[in-house]
């Protein structure tokens, strides 16, 4: 499966953005889907996973509240709707897909990754 990330871009703190996930080549719904994100300097972290089936989602502390994961198994399409952005949600953003129905924390959990897209918060 190929994975196409979109909707990352420059807002100011306190604002919304909402990062597509697009599939091609197989279909979305054989895979539960994540988001990850890396700062300049840091390591990937963990974002938010949802689930195969049932809707079941798990989110990072530090955005528990403010973002929300969703799929559209019709659309092809994974999503990650982020409110209150903060500075420290600046980074480069990646969907990922995995080989399991549950919504995994890990990234080594996960075998196909978007390429990533630009989220600029400034204070």
């Amino acid at each position: 499966v190929q994975l196409q990330a979109s909707g990352g871009g420059s807002v100011q703190a306190a604002g919304s953005l909402r990062l597509s996930c697009a599939a091609s080549g197989r279909t979305l719904s054989r895979y539960s889907v994540g988001w990850f994100r890396q700062a300049p300097g840091k390591e990937r972290e963990f974002v938010a996973a949802i689930a195969l089936v049932g809707g079941t989602t798990h989110y990072a502390d530090s955005v528990q509240g403010r973002f929300t994961i969703s799929r559209d198994n019709a659309k092809n399409t994974a999503y990650l709707q982020m409110n209150s952005l903060k500075p420290e949600d600046t980074a480069v953003y990646y969907c990922a897909t995995a080989n399991t129905r549950l919504a995994v924390t890990t990234h080594q959990e996960y075998a196909y990754w978007g390429q990533g897209t630009l989220v600029t918060v400034s204070s």
